[in-house]
């Protein structure tokens, strides 16, 4: 369990340098280009290669991938699993390269399916960033394939590194833009698609030092490549229906002026927590899981699972609190300057309260999950991804005549709940057994109590250093998240929601056991 933690720590921390390095970006990216006409058709066609990319790599693709090649390495040995790695490669390649044919001449149509409210010369310029960006998928997805080789082994670094390469290129493109004067539009599209290659190319040389740098030859549709098939395509239409509420979000902020922009700026902030903690879970906890299914171990995997979930709750609760109660003070800290506004940023904050309302939800997602797709089992997550799709549609399309562009904030929020409860419930249809364990019903109440308290610091603190020091957001920030990681700390301590010494001991225990 040391080195389960230790992993996610590993993941969770080179994901928090990404997260850092994507605020940076996007600040600049307020500053450069705000969040007129340019910005809503870069983030739209950025939005485009990424759906896809969820939709066959980290989303059905790895989770039908990284079970099927587990099993193989543990029990067949490395060549056998390396076979059935170029066998997979080979197929997904081609299938990207398809895809991306089919996207080029399709390209309006798909822009219209993504935002029909674009017209103009905002729809055109959507349209021609699109077609440059688009290719960026065939990178990432092969990128994410090297990276469930990579976690199968048990080595995370690496493919948890890989994303901050895209965010050092995208500073890098923005920098070139500001000092430049270039046209952002001409750039950026381009900046985008070379990252891919930078981190397809980090993920293979560490594959290479595993003897798995294989590279793609003729597919062939082998056993193990229609196995692979079978389990993929409910995870597919899994993935399809996550990336169908993301285009109702995506098409009624389009019929708002700005509100494209003002959803992506909340949705990088949220990004935060989920993408450190959720990835770090996601990404270690299934080929454990698929390893202790393997060996039949039953209290191993409810002790894996819980084990996640009070480290997920640990992290994002104090992180979802702390969104929601001061969220106008960290969005205008972050972003409001150059062509960012004061309203930019009230419209920015409204919809990062409502998100962070389901943080914690998203996350805990990342902890059912496994304990499906290491069964392989992908038709019980989709079936459930149908029902939540309804519901944000139902709310995403039908309230925002009323309440504008926030319902599509809602809709994300609520379906994502809607989720997690059929999550719950299935999981323990499919094995009683995983259920909450003492320790952590013993600690989840202490563990909230916590992160109230320490959202009544943080809101104190935040609202006395507005009104003594007006127009000092970037400072305050600075000064109001350590206070809260300490009182958070010194009261999770006390209240008995965690120990501070025995995860210092749990750490040391990790890295004793990974120099033996």
């Amino acid at each position: 369990m040391n080195r389960l933690v230790r992993s996610f720590a590993t993941v969770g921390g080179w994901t928090m340098a990404s997260r850092i390095m994507g605020f940076v970006r996007d600040i600049a990216m307020a500053a450069v280009i705000g969040t007129g006409p340019l910005a809503q058709a870069f983030f739209v066609a950025f939005r485009l290669p990424n759906m896809f990319r969820r939709f066959f790599a980290e989303g059905a693709f790895n989770m039908a991938f990284i079970p099927i090649f587990s099993k193989k390495l543990e029990g067949d040995g490395p060549e056998t699993a390396r076979v059935f790695g170029v066998e997979a490669l080979s197929a997904l390649t081609a299938a990207l390269i398809l895809l991306t044919l089919l996207a080029q001449a399709a390209m309006p149509w798909l822009v219209y399916a993504l935002a029909s409210g674009f017209d103009g010369e905002k729809f055109d310029m959507a349209v021609a960033f699109s077609r440059i960006l688009f290719p960026y998928i065939l990178f990432i997805s092969l990128a994410a394939l090297f990276s469930g080789v990579l976690n199968a082994f048990g080595k995370f670094a690496a493919a948890a590194a890989a994303p901050v390469l895209l965010n050092v290129i995208w500073v890098g493109a923005l920098a070139a833009v500001w000092l430049a004067g270039a046209d952002p539009g001409a750039v950026l599209p381009w900046a985008i698609t070379a990252a891919g290659v930078a981190q397809l190319a980090l993920v293979w040389w560490a594959c290479r030092k595993l003897d798995m740098g294989f590279l793609p030859r003729r597919p062939r549709l082998t056993p193990d490549v229609k196995r692979l098939i079978i389990v993929g395509i409910p995870a597919a239409f899994a993935g399809g229906v996550m990336q169908i509420n993301l285009l109702v979000g995506t098409q009624v902020a389009s019929y708002f002026d700005g509100a494209v922009a003002w959803l992506w700026m909340a949705d990088r902030i949220y990004q935060l927590p989920l993408g450190v903690v959720g990835v770090a879970i996601g990404v270690v906890l299934l080929p454990e899981l698929s390893r202790r299914f393997r060996a039949e171990d039953r209290a191993g995997t409810a002790e894996a699972m819980n084990r996640a979930g009070e480290f997920c709750l640990l992290l994002t609760l104090p992180s979802a609190i702390a969104l929601i109660v001061i969220p106008e003070l960290i969005v205008t800290a972050l972003f409001e300057r150059g062509a960012f506004t004061a309203a930019d940023s009230r419209a920015t904050a409204t919809a990062l309260a409502v998100y962070a309302i389901g943080l914690p939800t998203f996350v805990l997602q990342k902890v059912l999950q496994p304990a499906f797709f290491a069964r392989e089992d992908t038709r019980t997550p989709l079936r459930y991804a149908v029902v939540s799709m309804i519901v944000n549609v139902v709310i995403a399309v039908g309230f925002a005549p009323v309440i504008g562009f926030m319902a599509a904030a809602w809709g994300t929020t609520l379906a994502g709940l809607v989720n997690l409860l059929l999550l719950w419930r299935g999981v323990q249809r499919l094995d009683p057994t995983l259920r909450l364990d003492t320790r952590l019903a013993h600690r989840l109440p202490r563990i909230g109590a916590a992160a109230l308290g320490m959202g009544a610091v943080v809101l104190a603190t935040a609202h006395f250093a507005l009104v003594v020091l007006p127009g000092w957001e970037p400072l305050i920030l600075l000064a109001v998240v350590p206070l809260g990681g300490v009182s958070y700390a010194l009261l999770g301590n006390w209240l008995g929601a965690f120990s501070i010494a025995e995860i210092r001991a749990s750490i040391r225990r990790g890295n004793r056991e990974d120099n033996t």
